[in-house]
């Protein structure tokens, strides 16, 4: 069985479609991981979640929580609208409403009316990512979305934000876990200048990191595949 890993998606869907095929993912052989980011700054957050919805139902996906699917649930709940908009907010609230309704700039009144309509036509949306999971982890490998605070003794203890939110204290310090750390949340361009897998050596030894930056006009998407008996293989979707 191969351990298939994909993260920070954020509404790139033709991608994200396009990998699952060029992995030939199958559910029958293969465990697949996603670490979140589902939403925000692409043009499709919405296909891209009700896709996760459904490999999740029908395969048993395992699809942790992003920062970024925080950020939307917490505006969704009136918890503050401002960070998830300034972060590509307006982008998912396009996906949903199917159309471009900041042609005359940014409106306020339609920015609720919009919301209003994504949370009663898709409750269930909502539902699902508030619910996700922080982390994952198997016999060799910790999946999260930021990373791990080395300074918790017990990382599974660390706060919500460390899970979700957690860069440079965590991939410029050495990590204290056996186990390898897999996370997206930091585009690998910023780790070795390149949107390829980053796969941490020296001090940062035990960590690969798989954030290709897909939303950006120059990104690409990551999957890290492990194989049954613990290698590694990268796959790459460039925009075109």
């Amino acid at each position: 069985m191969r351990t298939l890993v994909i993260s920070d998606i954020h509404g790139c869907y033709l991608q994200f479609d396009a990998m699952l095929k060029q992995i030939k993912y199958n559910p029958d052989n293969d465990k697949l991981i996603l670490l979140g980011d589902y939403v925000d700054r692409g043009l499709y957050s919405k296909d891209v979640v009700t896709k996760v919805i459904q490999l999740a139902k029908d395969y048993g996906v395992i699809a942790l929580k992003g920062n970024h699917d925080d950020l939307m649930v917490d505006a969704f709940r009136n918890r503050g609208d401002s960070l998830w908009i300034n972060n590509g907010g307006i982008m998912t609230t396009q996906s949903y409403a199917g159309y471009d309704f900041l042609e005359e700039g940014f409106d306020w009144d339609e920015h609720l009316r919009m919301k209003s309509l994504i949370l009663k036509n898709y409750p269930n949306h909502i539902d699902f990512l508030e619910n996700l999971p922080l982390y994952y982890e198997d016999d060799k490998h910790i999946y999260v979305h930021a990373g791990i605070n080395p300074e918790i003794n017990d990382w599974k203890q660390q706060s919500e934000e460390d899970f979700l939110w957690i860069r440079e204290d965590f991939y410029n310090n050495p990590t204290r876990e056996s186990k390898t750390i897999v996370f997206g949340h930091t585009p690998t361009i910023y780790l070795h200048k390149s949107n390829n897998i980053w796969f941490g050596k020296g001090k940062h030894k035990g960590k690969i990191g798989i954030d290709g930056g897909c939303f950006h006009s120059s990104g690409q998407l990551n999957c890290l595949e492990i194989s049954e008996d613990g290698k590694y293989k990268e796959h790459v979707i460039r925009k075109r």
